[in-house]
């Protein structure tokens, strides 16, 4: 049975590749695609877990990436498999967060990665130590997990420790909610329907410091490789926001 819950049914899927987020932007995945693609190797073997509607799949095998994916969301997927190209990628239903996730999935990988702070959505510590043994049981020895996520934003909330505004707009607004016990914390999104209403959408996440991922890594048999803080190698700093980390399986 799978811990995580469908968050990205076919009210998200719908609109989730109208992000206006950076990362969506062809600048940027031509940066991300050719970041991993450097990591897989010519002719290399890509895992991706939690793969969506493809933003960056796609773009990786056009660079001559063997890519596979696990995504839970039936509709997410439909849309890849809606796109040029999006019906060739070998992809299964399932959750990416648990040890047996991928049976289906046969041989090594050069490369698996989880990007856009999905590791948080695994809402245990369990969960997510899960998801690291599961991205080295597929991996080569020599091979690379890469997760790009957000440094818990818990040291920006207001004085109260609890909540953050990350989006402030008349057709967004996001309150990130936080609780310093349980490292747990929720992601509301609030926005504008075309009858000028607003829709809410909250979201749980469990965040981790790099530290507590790095600890995870070594359970599973891999050590950091690098660490970044963005995609172009941005070098990560005490004021980082987010961090791109490379694991190697030993």
């Amino acid at each position: 049975m799978s811990e995580l819950p469908d968050f990205f049914g076919e009210h998200v899927a719908a609109a989730y590749d109208d992000d206006s987020d950076v990362r969506f932007s062809e600048a940027h995945l031509a940066m991300e695609s050719g970041f991993l693609a450097e990591l897989a190797g010519e002719g290399g073997r890509a895992l991706e877990l939690a793969i969506g509607t493809g933003r960056v799949a796609l773009p990786l095998a056009a660079r001559g990436v063997e890519v596979h994916g696990i995504d839970l969301s039936e509709a997410m997927v439909a849309r890849l498999r809606a796109k040029p190209g999006g019906a060739a990628i070998p992809v299964e239903i399932g959750d990416f967060g648990t040890a047996l996730a991928g049976v289906g999935l046969e041989g090594e990988f050069d490369l698996v990665y989880l990007v856009f702070n999905t590791i948080g959505n695994l809402a245990t510590q369990e969960g997510q130590v899960a998801t690291f043994a599961n991205a080295a049981r597929h991996l080569r020895p020599g091979g690379c997990f890469v997760v790009e996520t957000g440094v818990p934003g818990l040291l920006r909330a207001q004085a109260d420790g609890w909540f953050r505004v990350f989006s402030h707009t008349d057709e967004h607004h996001g309150i990130d909610e936080y609780d310093p016990v349980t490292q747990l914390m929720w992601s509301h999104h609030y926005t504008r329907t075309e009858d000028g209403h607003y829709r809410r959408n909250s979201v749980p996440f469990r965040y981790a410091w790099p530290a507590e991922l790095d600890l995870m890594a070594r359970l599973a048999g891999m050590r950091l490789r690098e660490r970044w803080e963005w995609w172009d190698r941005t070098p990560y700093s005490s004021e980082s926001e987010s961090h791109v980390s490379v694991w190697e399986k030993e």
